[in-house]
C-alpha cells in the first residue's frame, strides 16, 4: 500500500464547518468575479443600445445549456471521483477523470456544429427585428463555435474541485474572468487600435477568458493534482463509468436544459407584452448571478465533502455538511433579497435603463426578489442529492418546477394582461419547491443518512 493509500484526505478528518468554509470561499470568491465579468459584459453591451441587450438576453438560454451542459457532466465527475477518493478506489479515481474528459469533448463538438448551422435558425424564432437578429447571431455564433474552451474549463475545474483543491479552481476561474473584463471595452469598442466589434467582441472576450481559464486548470491538474493522473496513454472509454457518470450527471443536465426551455418560452410570453420586458429579464439574469453565484461556489465545495464521506459512510458529517451548507446559502440569498428590493433603480441605471425599463423593471426586481427567501435551501438540496448518487431526485424537482409550476403559473398570470403580474410566478413557484424537497429530503434521509449511518455506527 503506497503513501497515498495510507493517508486520509482532508474531506473525512478536517471539522466539517472548517471544511465547508474553507474549500467553498475559494469557490464563492471565484464565481463572485464570474458573476462580475458577466454583469460588466452586459453594461458594455447596453451602451450599444436596447436591441444589443435584448439580442444577448434573446442568446440566453442557448449560452446557459452549454454552461449546464458542462457542470453537468462535470457534477456527475465529481460525484463519482470524490465517492471513489472516499472509498480509496484510486484507479477509479483516474479512469472518472480521464471519461468526464472524454465526455466534454464530445459536448462541445455537438454544440460547434449548432453554432455552425443552427443560430440563425434560433433567433428568428424569437424576434422579427433584423437588428436584433444581427447581434444576437453575432454573439451566439462565437460562443458556439469555440465552446471548446468552456468544457475544458469546467471539467478542468472539477477534477481540482473534486480532490479538494478548491484554491487552484478559483485561481482558474478568475485568470480567465479577469482576461473577459480586460478584453470586453477594448474589443467592443475598439480601444487600443483593436477594430470596434461590438456585441461579437464581447463574445470573443468571453470565450479568450474560457480557453485562457482551461489552460491553467490544466498545468494545476498536471503540476499539483497527484491523485488524478490524466494521461491519453492507453484511454479507452468505459461504458460503465460513462454509466455511472450520467447517473448523477445526466439530471443536472436535463435540469439545465428544462431551465433554458423555461427561460425560452418565458421571453416569448414577455414578448408579447414588450421587447422592453425582455431586457428587463435579460437584466435581471445577469443580476441575480451576483447572488447565485456564491451559492453555486458553495454547493461546489459542499458536493465532494457529501459525496466523500457517503463514500467513507461518515454519516454524521454528511448530516452536518448539509445543515451548515443550508444555513450559508440562506444567508446568501437574504442578502440578495434585501438588495433587491432596496436598490432596484441603482441597479437597473448600470445597464442604461431609460424611463420604460424602469418602469417595468423596478416593481419586478423587487417581486422577484422575494423568492430569494427559499430559492437557496432549494439549490442546496438539488446538489445535495446528486452527492447522494439520487440525482433523478434532483431531475423530478427541477422539472416540476419548471414544466408544471414557473411556466403554467406565469401563463395564468399574464392572462390578467398585466406585466406586473407576471413576475409573481417567481415566489410562487420557489414555494412550491421548496415544499416538493423538503417531501424528498425526509425519504432520502430515513433511507440512506439515518439508515446507512445506523449501520456503519453499530
Amino acid at each position: 500500500m503506497n503513501g497515498r493509500e495510507r493517508s486520509e484526505n482532508k474531506m473525512g478528518v478536517m471539522p466539517v464547518n472548517r471544511l465547508l468554509l474553507t474549500m467553498s470561499a475559494p469557490m464563492m470568491a471565484a464565481m463572485l468575479v464570474q458573476a462580475m465579468y458577466n454583469v460588466v459584459d452586459s453594461v458594455f453591451v447596453a451602451r450599444l443600445g436596447e436591441d444589443a441587450l435584448t439580442a444577448v438576453s434573446l442568446a440566453f438560454p442557448v449560452q446557459n445549456m452549454i454552461i449546464g451542459v458542462g457542470v453537468g457532466t462535470g457534477v456527475g465527475v465529481n460525484a463519482f471521483l470524490s465517492r471513489s477518493l472516499g472509498e480509496k478506489n484510486f484507479s477509479m479515481v483516474s479512469g472518472t477523470a480521464m471519461n468526464g474528459v472524454f465526455l466534454a469533448w464530445l459536448s462541445a463538438a455537438a454544440f460547434t456544429l449548432f453554432g455552425a448551422v443552427g443560430v440563425r435558425a434560433y433567433f428568428l424564432t424569437q424576434t422579427d427585428s433584423p437588428t436584433i437578429a444581427a447581434y444576437g447571431c453575432d454573439y451566439l455564433s462565437i460562443i458556439s463555435l469555440f465552446s471548446f474552451g468552456v468544457f475544458n474549463q469546467i471539467m478542468l475545474e472539477r477534477l481540482l474541485t473534486s480532490t479538494g483543491k478548491t484554491t487552484l479552481t478559483m485561481a482558474a476561474q478568475m485568470v480567465g474572468a479577469l482576461i473577459n473584463v480586460v478584453l470586453d471595452p477594448i474589443m467592443i469598442f475598439g480601444l487600443l487600435g483593436c477594430p470596434r466589434l461590438e456585441v461579437a467582441g464581447a463574445a470573443i472576450a468571453t470565450v479568450t477568458g474560457q480557453f485562457i481559464s482551461a489552460a491553467v486548470a490544466l498545468f494545476f491538474n498536471l503540476r499539483y493534482n497527484g491523485e488524478v493522473v490524466l494521461s491519453p496513454r492507453g484511454f479507452r472509454p468505459s461504458l460503465r463509468t460513462i454509466g455511472r457518470i450520467y447517473s448523477v450527471g445526466l439530471p443536472s443536465i436535463l435540469m439545465s436544459s428544462l431551465g433554458s426551455v423555461s427561460v425560452y418560452c418565458f421571453n416569448g410570453l414577455l414578448m408579447s407584452f414588450t421587447a422592453t420586458a425582455t431586457a428587463v429579464f435579460g437584466v435581471y439574469f445577469k443580476l441575480q448571478s451576483f447572488i447565485f453565484m456564491p451559492v453555486f461556489g458553495l454547493n461546489n465545495g459542499l458536493v465532494p465533502i457529501i459525496a466523500y464521506n457517503h463514500g467513507a459512510g461518515k454519516y454524521d458529517r454528511v448530516r452536518l455538511a448539509v445543515n451548515l451548507g443550508m444555513a450559508y446559502a440562506t444567508g446568501v440569498m437574504a442578502i440578495g433579497a434585501a438588495a433587491f428590493n432596496l436598490f432596484p433603480r441603482e441597479l437597473l441605471l448600470m445597464f442604461g435603463a431609460g424611463a420604460e425599463m424602469l418602469n417595468i423593471g423596478v416593481p419586478a426586481l423587487r417581486i422577484i426578489g422575494f423568492h430569494y427567501v427559499f430559492a437557496g435551501v432549494c439549490i442546496v438540496f438539488l446538489s445535495v442529492f446528486q452527492a447522494l448518487g439520487r440525482g433523478m431526485a434532483s431531475l423530478i424537482v427541477a422539472a416540476s418546477r419548471q414544466l408544471l409550476l414557473l411556466l403554467p403559473v406565469a401563463w395564468l398570470l399574464s392572462l390578467a394582461g398585466e406585466l406586473s403580474l407576471v413576475w409573481w410566478s417567481f415566489p410562487i413557484t420557489e414555494a412550491a419547491t421548496l415544499a416538493l424537497n423538503l417531501l424528498m429530503w425526509r425519504g432520502l434521509r430515513r433511507t440512506i443518512i439515518d439508515a446507512k449511518g445506523a449501520v456503519h455506527n453499530g
